[in-house]
């Protein structure tokens, strides 16, 4: 069964604390320290959400070297502001997903402290639908970080995908559960997503 989970959302940035800066003026909430990605060579911060989900600041680590391969969520190709980049969604058994999107990379498994996950990264870091597919992980074992991140008080109230292909994504990846999921056809693909929070319906871009 290929049912996807929103997992968590991620900023990007040129360098981790302005995608943490960006993070926190939108939403007018405080990040946790995160930690270090050695195989990807990135690094992040991350937010804790009351619905369970979280958000990640992340960005290309400059104190390691560069990795032997592309870096997920295209990181080698981001230049500007910081911005939503990517909606993580996760799967119950990733090699099924693997075979039913054979477009979206391999299984690269990863572990920090006491996380144990595998992600679906290409080889060339890029998603389709110009990165906009969200990329697809599988937790192992009994910890994800919501279990490890003070709640905010926030929760996320919906989540727009927009794509010039948007309704041709939403056909692509089925059945999404954990959040409300729009698909809107624009021009421009972006995310923008829209929380409810101890100040009011902030939103997130």
């Amino acid at each position: 069964m290929n049912t996807l989970l929103l997992d968590h959302l991620a900023v990007s940035g040129t360098d981790r604390d302005t995608a943490r800066a960006h993070i926190e003026e939108a939403l007018g909430l405080p990040m946790q320290t995160g930690g270090e990605h050695a195989k990807f060579a990135t690094h992040n911060h991350l937010m804790g959400m009351g619905c369970g989900l979280y958000l990640e600041a992340i960005s290309i680590d400059p104190n390691v070297p560069n990795p032997a391969r592309a870096r997920w969520f295209n990181l080698d190709n981001f230049s500007g502001a910081p911005r939503l980049t990517n909606w993580i969604c996760a799967v119950p058994d990733m090699s099924a997903a693997l075979a039913h999107w054979q477009d979206v990379g391999d299984a690269i498994s990863l572990e920090r402290g006491e996380l144990r996950w595998q992600m679906a990264v290409p080889k060339s870091g890029i998603l389709p639908f110009d990165g906009f597919f969200p990329p697809l992980i599988q937790w192992h074992g009994a910890r994800h970080p919501k279990q490890m991140l003070a709640s905010t008080g926030a929760s996320l109230k919906q989540l727009t995908v927009a794509h010039p292909q948007a309704l041709d994504l939403a056909e692509t990846l089925g059945d999404i559960t954990g959040a409300e999921i729009r698909f809107e056809i624009a021009d421009t693909p972006a995310l923008i997503a829209e929380f409810n929070t101890p100040h009011g319906v902030r939103t997130l871009t």
